[in-house]
């Protein structure tokens, strides 16, 4: 009998594809909000302010910018559409911030002075049309009421039509003000971003007298500038700054208790154990371990190094060499590993620009490596409106390659509280958080969200605290350490056996560290997400690859090609022609980026539902998430604010939990007798980003009445064309050795 069941993977049952059927209709009125005559002259005005500010400007650059204040976080269907560049219009934003309150946005578009003219044109003869046929206001109600009247007027030659007005009408519903954004000069801020305004970035410089290397670009848009460059450009054109921030940073500070211990451990000799990259400070190679350890110094040799500058890397690639006989109570049971160990700072700080042209080329030339840690981490607090450098860097490298970054969600030992710093938002990485060996949260901890709503950190660990420090080996000899630095490491351990020893891609091992850590809690506040993510991973790699007895859970793998990737056929066990299983889904993916949209830093959402189909074909989906349904009906219409907080919207890890209680009982079934899973694809820019995304989801089943019906479970997606592999460690294991065999030849001489 059974006391644990083994997860299971489902293969051979391909999602099939489907595009997304064209919506008509009338353009979308806010229904919050009465448009009258005095608001758009309002608007009016506000827009020949603009029109006069760039004729008196000697730009640099072909176009305007000009920031819309929406009254509103704005959906993409909810934001201009006619006036600007019409129904193009999304395709001319080059940033997006919050206001103060984080509950409406600031979006800024790049246009020509022809468009904002075309823009003064309809809305001053939309006023004329509010003032002459409609009592000077109109709404959704009224547009409803006197739909046929309104499709009467005569428009003139501007305006032309009905649909027209109603567009420019409808943009103004969404639009508190217009406005031209001027950056204010930060002398720290060295590390400037601009708005994309379709220019040579050196060409762009060289016009307002700024001449740089090209050593000093980082991407497309992002440069390093001195002083005086700093002040030129400021005084010149403020308009142009979409971002900045420091280069030159101090590292996060992490505790060392340094009561060297001497250690005279033997270790073996590695074998065929799988590589975990780490780029930290420097690696001490008269450490016991050192043969686990291939070490690639890359700070100049002209650099005075002391012993300090070795402490954090060394005892970093400890814990990930030999961290469960130097810490007992964390052994996790995945042995151990070796490392390919980058040294790119010193203990006293690290310049951003270097850091990140190092992991570049790092990642590039070491291919064969798919689980990266970074332990590093600035002292400074990331900023609320936009991704750091570093971390939209690392996710850059992410959606390339088929890698994934581990990072420590940085420490404070300030009695602010404060938020967490770069790069530990980077998006697609997996950041880690410590928690004390009682599971609170660490006097250290910084906390997330990022950008007012994505989940950072994803996941907490054990990092040391006075209650229990983290053992470590140093240049000297063992030592006490404690700092997310230390937790990282051993989610790192856990990530590479999940990829590199049994095999799974990033996706579906991402999605069972965050499941494991999230339990049956659907319900986390949002101050504890701040500090804990999705909540404590277990110890033990078992505690994540099997489940108890009443429980099954399966993984499932496939790329989104389109905007509905589904399969619904998913034959979950019957009780009476009823359910007896609530169920859990974690689902993760990784996008496309980018960080010159600010707020709406994701380019791509999957949207995921599971659950029973029902009569009308459609999905139940287990947490009662409507979105995307096919038709576009009332019901399933889901506010932007809500789809955000509720369904995490843009979010690329998604949890979804069904409720339950004693009192629970067993689920309805339909005519079909099967569940079903989707995938709905959504892009903000080009319509080609969410092509080809790969995503990994972990179902959990549970039976309320706690029997295992894991056999019966096998048996009935056999039955309907699965293959279900069963995760035998073990065998895992053997397979794992056997294909990293060294092959030795017996004949001493071969030739070919």
């Amino acid at each position: 009998m059974r006391v644990e069941n083994n997860i299971l993977l489902l293969r051979g049952n391909e999602f099939k594809q489907i595009s997304r059927k064209g919506f008509g209709g009338d353009p979308n009125i806010n229904g919050h909000v009465t448009v009258t005559m005095d608001h758009l002259d309002k608007l009016i005005n506000k827009l020949m302010q603009i029109r006069e500010f760039w004729n008196n400007e000697k730009v640099v650059f072909d176009g305007i910018l000009i920031s819309v204040y929406y009254n509103k976080i704005a959906a993409k269907s909810n934001r201009i559409s006619t006036i600007f560049k019409g129904k193009h219009s999304n395709d001319f934003i080059v940033g997006n911030k919050y206001n103060e309150q984080k509950n409406k946005h600031i979006t800024t578009y790049h246009i020509t002075k022809d468009d904002l003219n075309k823009t003064i044109e309809l809305c001053v003869e939309s006023s004329k049309v509010l003032k002459q046929y409609l009592n000077s206001k109109i709404n959704q109600k009224i547009f409803k009421e006197k739909k046929e009247y309104i499709r009467k007027i005569d428009y003139g030659n501007s305006l032309k039509n009905w649909k027209i007005f109603i567009g420019v009408i409808a943009d103004i519903s969404y639009v508190e003000t217009f406005d031209v954004e001027l950056a204010k000069k930060d002398v720290n801020q060295h590390m400037i971003t601009l708005y994309d305004v379709k220019q040579d970035l050196k060409l762009l410089l060289r016009k307002l007298g700024i001449d740089i290397l090209s050593t000093r670009i980082i991407g497309n848009h992002t440069i390093f500038l001195e002083k005086n460059q700093l002040d030129l450009l400021y005084e010149k054109a403020p308009y142009l700054v979409s971002m900045s921030t420091v280069d030159f940073s101090n590292l996060s500070p992490d505790d060392f208790l340094i009561n060297n211990e001497i250690v005279n451990y033997k270790i073996e000799d590695p074998t065929n154990q799988p590589t975990i990259g780490v780029i930290d400070t420097l690696f001490d190679k008269k450490v016991y371990f050192n043969k686990w350890v291939e070490y690639h110094d890359l700070i100049s040799d002209e650099i005075k190094k002391s012993e300090k500058d070795y402490i954090h890397g060394t005892s970093v690639t400890s814990i990930i060499v030999d961290g469960c006989r130097l810490n007992n109570w964390l052994d996790d049971g995945c042995g151990r590993f070796k490392v390919r160990h980058f040294g790119v700072s010193l203990s006293d700080g690290f310049s951003s620009f270097n850091i990140i042209k190092n992991i570049k080329e790092i990642v590039k030339a070491n291919k064969d490596i798919r689980v990266w840690n970074i332990s590093l981490g600035t002292n400074d607090e990331v900023n609320e409106n936009f991704i750091s450098v570093e971390a939209s860097i690392l996710d850059e490298i992410q959606f390339e390659n088929n890698v994934i970054f581990v990072i420590s969600g940085t420490n404070n030992h300030t009695k602010n509280i404060r938020r967490i710093g770069s790069p530990a938002d980077s998006i697609n990485s997996l950041v880690v958080n410590s928690v004390t060996q009682n599971k609170k949260i660490a006097n250290y901890t910084r906390k997330g969200t990022i950008l007012s709503f994505f989940t950072k950190p994803d996941v907490c660990y054990y990092g040391g605290s006075d209650e229990k420090y983290i053992n470590a080996i140093g240049p000297s000899g063992k030592i006490e350490v404690s700092g997310t630095s230390y937790a990282a490491p051993w989610i790192a351990r856990k990530l590479s056996y999940l990829i590199d020893v049994l095999g799974f891609n990033r996706e579906i091992a991402k999605a069972l560290i965050i499941d494991s850590s999230r339990g049956w809690n659907w319900e986390i506040s949002d101050e504890k997400i701040a500090y804990y993510g999705h909540g404590v991973v277990p110890i033990h790699i078992n505690d994540i690859l099997k489940t108890k007895k009443d429980e099954i859970k399966f993984m499932i793998s496939d790329i989104s090609e389109k905007w509905n990737s589904y399969n619904y056929n998913f034959p979950i066990p019957l009780n009476d022609d009823k359910y007896s299983f609530v169920a859990k889904a974690t689902m993760c993916y990784f996008p496309k980026c980018n960080r010159n949209q600010g707020v709406d830093y994701t380019n791509t959402e999957l949207n995921l539902h599971f659950g029973r189909i029902d009569d009308e074909n459609k999905i139940k989906d287990i947490a009662g998430d409507k979105q995307n349904n096919e038709g576009g009906s009332k019901t399933s219409y889901v506010h932007e604010v809500s789809a955000r907080n509720d369904f995490r919207k843009w979010d690329n890890v998604k949890c979804k939990i069904e409720k339950f209680s004693a009192k629970t009982k067993e689920r309805k079934s339909y005519k079909n007798k099967k569940w079903g899973m989707e995938i709905k694809t959504s892009n903000r820019l080009d319509s080609n980003d969410g092509k080809g995304i790969r995503f990994g989801v972990v179902v959990t089943l549970k039976d309320i009445h706690g029997r295992n019906r894991i056999d019966e479970f096998v048996r009935n997606f056999t039955l309907n064309s699965w293959i279900v592999d069963e995760i035998d460690i073990d065998k895992k294991i053997n397979i794992y050795e056997k294909n990293h065999e060294e092959i030795v030849f017996e004949t001493e001489d071969l030739k070919f």
